[in-house]
């Protein structure tokens, strides 16, 4: 009698899975349900003395590990949503260029409660298509007439999915698009495979309209549309130019001010192929679009849309990656290209699109330097931009005061000892905001009572030192009282609410004199707006960082793009101590193309980016001290894997050398080839993991710093 043969026991089924947590490596789980069709589901899975919800990037069936030491998975989440390949290989990108985890990448790409293993309540209006599927892609998940209606705006009675009521989109008629528009449209139509453009429009020249016009096409199509703006105060009013253009088109925001929820029903809606459009800020980027084809990057020059914490990538770096991987256009837009950007498309890597007309406007607006050496500032203005309010208001148009400074002064002094107002956490003063008699940290938060004496001497005569736009728009009240001022930065417009109001308020007509940081630089059509002053720039022209100059023009440039945008002329006045400087020079010729080139001479003399590539290894710690001998440990450990094509810098304390009450030093690795950097930080920070870290030092490394 034949002994039966028995037959092998089955392979074990083994999952691999990408955890939030700061180790460069992902866990495997025995799962005995899993299959290959579970790569990009989550899962739950023991980890330490607590349960953790990670991803599944593979599933196998041999580990590195000992087979007694692999844990069971607790269960694959099967209710929640496969994330796609393409989506994975993102993350996998992003982890593998910004040398981050994996885990900690796919955790900060996904909404908060789908990382936590939940779903977001359906909205009653977003119901899902029941043919609908995470694999329809090219044909359109909706239908080709629903997207087709979207793209073209036909005005015909539709049941609305969500209520059930009829609808119907008014088809009102487009502006006419000036040949340079035209020409950049059919750029963009004509290529429905991977190309990179630079949109180089003037302030006011309509870039917008193009991108409306390029997603209209795509709607027709059946396509998805990315669009990506720098900041949230933008968003709504985007967002509002889009809806009334699309009106049957369904579109969704992601930003960080949203509800977790919102954020949740947001993704779901992008990844099962109900948005049309998707617009956000730069986490938007990682929004998984099975239709995708056409991603637009507004502003790209604005340093916002690089991470400065946690994941440190450039969202429009990435944007321009994922438009390859998927095969569709990019499109970059922007009145002051970044350099690395200029560069690219006048050497031919990016296809060059230029607008050098205004759309509405007849002209731009005329720029004047004030030389300010020789005049006595009155509470900081010039008699000429004083002059210039004063003719606005008998005009009845609107002037706008620029100012990149919040509160009411930057320091508050002591004349006796010479006591200023430090804060103890950080390596910076804290600023006077004179309504609520508070001193504030703008770097970490903290905040304290103006003291009534000086806290060193007992003087009672301190001053503040100085202006910011709580000062400047108390003088400007005390100098025209008749006006109404309207003061707008980060302290008046906190809240999305606050923020809506005043710029219903500007809009309505009610603010003869705008008072502004940043915030009102760009992205806004202010129509009787027609005077931009702009005051304390000079600091920016010498500062330490290589980047300063490019930042100072694009943020003048910017901000006098707002005067004029309608019919009425434009002025800009900069005062200045330096008014021959050629940055003030390129500026009052409206010559982006002439400052940019000498600033990638100077660049490309000196090594810089473009014509270099950076890393930043960066340590903190209560003790300057353990910061700079961990760099310098770390340094050491680099000198063995480094070549002729990679540079390594010394360790040194950072420009603020204190934040939060940690000391902070950097080390500088600096290549001419990206692969070479690249390939040196695989190697340089596997070991850097390895090392023994003493008690609350912490660090980071960061890919393409735009701050050194």
């Amino acid at each position: 009698m034949k002994t039966p043969v028995s037959s092998p026991p089955p392979e074990p089924k083994i999952v691999r899975v990408a955890l939030d947590v700061p180790l460069p490596r992902l866990f495997d789980y025995l799962c005995a349900e899993a299959t290959a069709g579970d790569v990009g589901r989550l899962v739950r899975v023991p980890f330490g003395p607590r349960s953790r919800v990670g991803l599944i990037i593979e599933v196998i069936t041999h580990s590195d590990q000992p087979a007694d030491k692999l844990k069971a998975a607790e269960g694959i989440l099967s209710e929640m949503p496969i994330l796609p390949a393409d989506w994975l290989a993102l993350c996998e990108f992003t982890a593998r260029y910004y040398q981050a985890p994996l885990g900690e990448v796919t955790a900060f790409a996904l909404p908060p409660l789908l990382r936590r293993g939940k779903l977001p309540r359906r909205s009653t209006k977003a119901k899902p298509d029941p043919q609908v599927g995470a694999g329809d892609t090219a044909t359109g998940i909706h239908g080709a007439a629903r997207h087709a209606d979207a793209g073209s705006r036909l005005c015909r009675a539709e049941e609305d999915p969500g209520t059930g009521s009829a609808i119907c989109a008014d088809s009102p008629p487009l502006p006419a698009l000036h040949p340079h528009q035209q020409a950049a449209v059919e750029a963009i139509l004509t290529r429905q495979a991977f190309d990179a453009f630079l949109l180089h429009g003037v302030t006011g020249s309509g870039k917008t309209e193009v991108y409306l016009r390029a997603i209209d096409a795509v709607l027709a199509r059946g396509g998805q549309a990315l669009l990506l703006v720098p900041e949230i105060a933008l968003t709504p009013q985007l967002e509002e130019r889009v809806g009334k253009r699309f009106p049957r088109a369904h579109i969704v925001t992601a930003h960080s001010g949203m509800t977790d929820a919102a954020r949740g029903r947001a993704f779901l809606d992008a990844l099962e192929g109900r948005a049309d459009i998707v617009m956000g800020t730069r986490l938007s980027v990682f929004m998984p679009l099975p239709r995708l084809q056409l991603m637009i990057v507004d502003e790209e020059h604005d340093a916002s849309f690089k991470q400065q914490d946690g994941i440190r990538y450039s969202a429009r770096d990435l944007a321009i990656w994922r438009a390859r991987q998927r095969d569709v256009p990019v499109v970059l837009g922007s009145a002051t290209p970044s350099l690395e950007t200029f560069h690219h498309a006048h050497s031919g890597r990016y296809r060059l699109l230029e607008l050098p007309e205004r759309a509405v406007a007849e002209a731009m607006p005329a720029v004047r330097c004030i030389d300010t050496r020789r005049e006595k500032l009155q509470d900081g203005l010039s008699s000429a931009v004083l002059a210039a309010i004063e003719r606005r208001l008998a005009l009845g148009e609107q002037s706008l005061i620029f100012l990149n400074r919040r509160g009411y002064a930057p320091v508050l002094a002591c004349s006796a000892c010479g006591w200023i107002s430090r804060c103890h956490r950080c390596a910076a003063n804290l600023v006077v905001h004179l309504m609520d008699r508070r001193l504030r940290c703008h770097h970490c938060g903290l905040e304290t009572g103006i003291p009534r004496a000086c806290p060193d001497c007992g003087n009672i005569d301190l001053s503040p030192f100085g202006r910011g736009t709580q000062r400047l728009e108390a003088m400007l009240g005390e100098r025209f009282p008749g006006a109404r001022i309207l003061r707008i930065d980060r302290d008046s417009a906190n809240t999305p609410a606050k923020w809506a109001a005043l710029l219903a308020t500007i809009h309505a007509g009610e603010a003869d004199i705008l008072v502004g940081t940043q915030m009102l630089a760009k992205g806004h059509d202010f129509p009787r707006l027609t005077l931009v002053a702009a005051i304390g720039a000079d600091a920016a022209l010498f500062a330490a960082d290589f980047r300063a100059p490019e930042r100072l023009f694009a943020q003048l440039m910017q901000v006098g793009g707002r005067s004029g945008r309608a019919e009425l002329p434009g002025e800009v006045l900069i005062q200045t101590e330096h008014p021959d400087h050629p940055l003030y020079r390129a500026l009052v010729d409206h010559d982006y193309d002439r400052f940019a080139r000498t600033l990638l001479g100077e660049r490309e003399s000196a090594g810089f980016p473009p014509f270099s590539h950076q890393a930043l290894l960066r340590a903190e710690a209560r003790d300057m001290a353990q910061s700079l001998a961990f760099l310098q440990q770390a340094s050491d450990l680099a000198q063995s894997l480094l070549n002729e094509h990679v540079m390594l810098y010394d360790p040194v304390p950072m420009r603020m050398a204190r934040l939060k009450s940690l000391e902070r030093a950097q080390l500088l690795v600096e290549s001419a080839s990206r692969p070479a950097l690249q390939a040196f930080l695989g190697r340089w920070l596997d070991t850097v993991y390895a090392m023994k870290l003493p008690a609350g030092l912490r660090w980071h490394i960061d890919v393409d710093p735009l701050e050194l």
